[in-house]
């Protein structure tokens, strides 16, 4: 499904003022470059964020990089969050983190098995599954708490392929756009794929969150930004990319064109950024009876806390406006 361009020509006439002076901003991703970064960097490179004033910067992350902290100390304006967890559990220890957009409809979280090896997602209760510490503390909560999957199962995952591909018995997390890819290229086969999205998780990806101050005392450069994202995405995935897939090899030389083609398949294939609700609302939609319903099911299986005020953590001025809707084959 591919959105219509009525709806973001009109978004890049309310982004496309012209602007006196560019104003430095910072965005921080949660990663080193890769594909699911895509429609920032084209925002920044095609001029998107400048025909609204803004002068973007974009931090890439990495394993021992916490940009989220950079955030919080203000040195950073805005920050690519996982999910709306990240935003909750802030609102936990009243730290006024707002997620004001959420890129990704679907969670590309998955796990994978060796082909034929389950029988459906429930079938994974009679295998071991390799899960980090993060997907444990998460969403393998919410499969015990939903489907009954057991805390004795799980073995940690340590980002290293080797033991899933020796053991045709063992399941493994991943990233719908990623570990695939690297399953069939390294292993030789292809492996089944469990988009937990698919089976009721229920949860956003790719957020934007900036601090509640940012919000209130700068809402025009919040929303050139969130606008301007929105943007830069349906660009990047239904117009020229190549600037954008250029700066992402040249700061992340791993991830080569074939890495990105696969990204871009996934993420259009699986409606990554369309689903649902955004067929209304918009790319970078948030729902807020979606928001809810994830917040339940985490109450559900013990991640958060019933009193928590989960609606703290949102703020949805500059989406849910139908920012490229209609959606159309392609």
């Amino acid at each position: 499904m591919k959105p219509t361009t009525a709806a973001l020509t009109s978004l890049a006439i309310l982004t496309g003022a012209t602007a006196q002076s560019a104003e430095p901003v910072t965005f921080a991703l949660n990663w080193l470059p890769v594909a699911e970064h895509g429609g920032f960097y084209q925002a920044q490179l095609d001029g998107t964020y400048a025909a609204c004033g803004l002068d973007v910067s974009i931090i890439p992350g990495g394993p021992q990089v916490n940009n989220r902290a950079l955030m919080l100390a203000g040195r950073v304006d805005f920050h690519m969050g996982s999910d709306l967890l990240a935003a909750f559990n802030a609102a936990a220890e009243d730290i006024p983190v707002v997620a004001v957009a959420a890129i990704f409809q679907k969670t590309p979280q998955i796990l994978m098995t060796h082909p034929g090896k389950a029988d459906g997602f429930e079938g994974l209760k009679d295998m071991t599954i390799l899960v980090d510490d993060n997907a444990y503390a998460t969403y393998y909560r919410w499969m015990i708490n939903k489907f009954g999957f057991s805390a004795e199962q799980r073995q940690p995952y340590t980002y290293n392929a080797a033991p899933f591909l020796a053991d045709d018995g063992k399941v493994m997390q991943g990233y719908l756009t990623s570990e695939p890819y690297l399953i069939e290229t390294e292993g030789g086969f292809k492996p089944d794929v469990y988009l937990l999205a698919d089976h009721g998780f229920d949860s956003f990806a790719t957020t934007i969150e900036t601090m509640r101050g940012t919000l209130e005392k700068h809402p025009d450069t919040v929303k050139c930004f969130v606008e301007g994202s929105i943007t830069g995405w349906y660009n990047y995935l239904w117009g020229d990319n190549s600037a954008a897939n250029a700066e992402i090899k040249r700061l992340n030389p791993e991830f080569t064109q074939d890495k990105i083609d696969f990204a871009i398949s996934q993420m259009k294939t699986y409606e990554i950024l369309t689903a649902g609700d955004a067929a209304t609302l918009g790319i970078g939609a948030i729902p807020l009876d979606k928001a809810e319903g994830f917040f339940r099911s985490m109450v559900e299986a013990g991640v958060l806390d019933e009193g928590l005020d989960w609606a703290s953590a949102i703020d949805v001025t500059y989406v849910n406006k139908g920012h490229g809707t209609d959606l159309v084959s392609q």
